[in-house]
């Protein structure tokens, strides 16, 4: 069993959600993976810049609860840039048992409804 530690659980959410802005037609910028490094993607869409911000929530917190203060901080850096913001809340849990933790070797379920406009 190998649990996977907050750094490894932020780059499965980051997977998640970067497939997701390649389907949209995202164009990346820059990504930045490391945690508490805001905004982990920036990318331009319809010659739009924007910026979204990732997090990992393990079950059984709520993946679209997010922090105000960043999220206005994060607003207001993109407003600077004439960009649009957005925040990609990533839900996880073991399929085995949503109160185990989410583990290398087991299956997980996502809770990801997509992009939230700041």
């Amino acid at each position: 069993m190998a649990v996977l530690n907050k750094q490894e659980l932020h780059n499965l959410a980051m997977n998640i959600v970067g497939k997701n802005l390649e389907e949209l037609g995202f164009e990346f910028l820059a990504i930045n993976s490391k945690l508490k490094k805001n905004p982990q993607f920036v990318a331009l869409k319809d010659k739009k810049l924007h910026f979204i911000i990732v997090k990992a929530v393990a079950y059984p917190d709520d993946p679209k609860i997010n922090d105000e203060n960043l999220m206005t901080k994060i607003k207001d850096h993109a407003i600077k840039y004439n960009a649009r913001s957005y925040y990609a809340g990533v839900g996880l849990a073991n399929q085995q048992n949503f109160e185990d933790p989410v583990d290398s070797d087991q299956d997980y379920v996502v809770n990801y409804t997509g992009l939230i406009e700041l």
